[in-house]
């Protein structure tokens, strides 16, 4: 096969070399080839040539480096460092400068029987040399990140390897660092690494840096990813401008009739699917129905704390007392269904879909890191909001975490005279959404401006009685399957 149709069977990007040269030099002029960087080439004419490396990062590296190590912070990170740097051990060469990357190459140690094949005849650093090699402090130069992670970097990945994989893992791969730590001549920082993982397993003193280490080591282990969640929402709604509907001063059917509604539509959406006729027979003349004691008991637990002014009124002042006010509401609601062991915290995982919650035993640790961000907001509206969204994504109990979500959400607006925020059957996809917009995608704002349209939507409504009630939210909607109003191009309308 000729040398230049060797170069049609080449792959998008390659790195040249001496049996190639003058094909590639005459590929370029022929404008078949373009050059990327020294001694990188590619066929593709069009796309940018960032794009053009990073899906071809691997293969590029081989054609440099073959043989070469995949090593500190890179074989941690499992990616280029944020400004593209590619970490490596090789037997040669100088930097080398690629559109969007940088191969960084030094000196050390070759790849060793514990470490693994890559692609393209490269090698990766076994986890326990990835710690060991980045254990050692480097610093950043000509405007490149370090070549090693800092401490408390190295602490949170810890940290994460303990909370995903348990601690007979985290013990595996310390024994592995003992055993390897004289070899690559790193003792000093296979004994650092030892002092960590003790103190994060909580046998052992170390100083820890990281906040999630630091919690771990105190006891109050939490979930990082739903921590930086609830951050998010902080950002959001400190920066969303402050609003106050304060609530009118409702005679007793009225404030009777808005706290049946609160419940029935709390109820209804998390599948206690009652008619209002029956619903309001088992709330107001305790008419419980045999084929359906069930549904029953968690109307009638919900009715029990919001239509209780008290109750309502009364807002956690420490991570203690939101423990409290959670498993006491969760045994109210959740009474007549035994089975999800009412007032106590979930002893197993659970998710919906493909959202997993935050795992059993860091429940407490992540709703006490929640609650130290929910005590610097201001208004009554931006903490019921930020409350409801840190019940509901941890989701502490086995059952019912929709509802106290919304009790949470709606005591913080009561304590406050502010208006509840009720959520119709028609919402229900809104307010799902709005969720997943922030605990997938990361974007707080439609949380906040869904509900703060369903506390408009609240406000609106007359409440008067029962029967006139039941008439105007007839009209906006309300009761409305949100799956059919959707199709039917339906939605919550406003009173009037």
């Amino acid at each position: 096969m000729s040398v230049a149709k060797s170069l049609d069977r080449m792959p998008e990007a390659f790195v040249s070399d001496s049996s190639i040269t003058h094909a590639v030099s005459r590929a370029v002029t022929a404008g078949k080839l373009r050059k990327l960087a020294s001694r990188l080439y590619s066929r593709n004419m069009i796309d940018p040539p960032e794009a053009i490396v990073a899906r071809n990062l691997w293969s590029i590296v081989a054609g440099y480096y073959l043989g070469a190590l995949i090593a500190d912070r890179t074989a941690l990170e499992n990616f280029p460092a944020s400004d593209g740097s590619v970490c490596l051990i090789a037997t040669h060469g100088q930097d080398i400068t690629l559109p969007g990357h940088t191969l960084r190459p030094r000196r050390g140690i070759a790849p060793l029987p514990t470490d693994l094949p890559f692609l393209g005849g490269l090698f990766l650093c076994s986890t326990a040399r990835a710690f060991l090699e980045n254990m050692r402090p480097s610093r950043a130069r000509g405007g490149r990140v370090a070549r090693t992670l800092g401490r408390a970097e190295i602490e949170e990945r810890l940290d994460n390897l303990i909370r995903r994989s348990g601690e007979d893992a985290a013990n595996r791969l310390r024994d592995e660092i003992g055993a390897l730590g004289p070899t690559l001549g790193l003792g000093e920082e296979a004994a650092a690494l030892d002092a960590l993982i003790g103190a994060l397993l909580d046998n052992r003193k170390a100083e820890l840096s990281a906040t999630s280490a630091v919690a771990r080591h105190q006891g109050r282990r939490c979930d990082p990813d739903r921590l930086a969640l609830f951050q998010v929402l902080h950002a959001a709604l400190r920066d969303h401008p402050p609003l106050s509907r304060i609530a009118p001063d409702r005679g007793p059917e009225s404030s009777a009739t808005l706290a049946f509604f609160e419940a029935y539509f709390s109820n209804f959406i998390e599948g206690t699917e009652l008619a209002v006729d029956e619903a309001a027979g088992i709330v107001f003349r305790g008419a419980v129905p045999d084929e359906r004691p069930a549904g029953a008991y968690d109307i009638l637990g919900t009715w029990r704390i919001v239509s209780n002014d008290w109750e309502m009124g009364r807002t956690p002042t420490d991570a203690r007392t939101l423990e409290a006010l959670l498993t006491a509401r969760h045994a109210s609601v959740m009474e007549g269904r035994p089975d999800t062991r009412p007032g106590a915290f979930k002893q197993a995982a659970n998710q919906a879909g493909l959202t997993a919650f935050v795992a059993p035993d860091l429940v407490t640790g992540t709703l006490a890191q929640g609650f130290d961000l929910y005590r610097s907001l201001e208004t009554p509206f931006h903490r019921a909001v930020f409350m409801m969204f840190l019940i509901a994504e941890v989701h502490p109990f086995v059952d019912g975490n929709g509802r106290i979500a919304r009790i949470m959400m709606n005591a913080e607006l009561v304590a406050a005279g502010e208006e509840r925020i009720i959520v119709p059957t028609v919402y229900h996809a809104n307010y799902l959404a709005a969720l997943k917009a922030l605990s997938r995608t990361r974007r707080a704002e439609p949380l906040i401006r869904m509900l703060d349209y369903a506390q408009r939507w609240t406000a609106a409504v007359d409440w008067r009685s029962l029967v006139e009630t039941r008439r105007e939210l007839e009209e906006c909607n309300a009761f409305l399957d949100s799956n059919v109003a959707v199709a039917e191009g339906r939605r919550l309308r406003m009173p009037g």
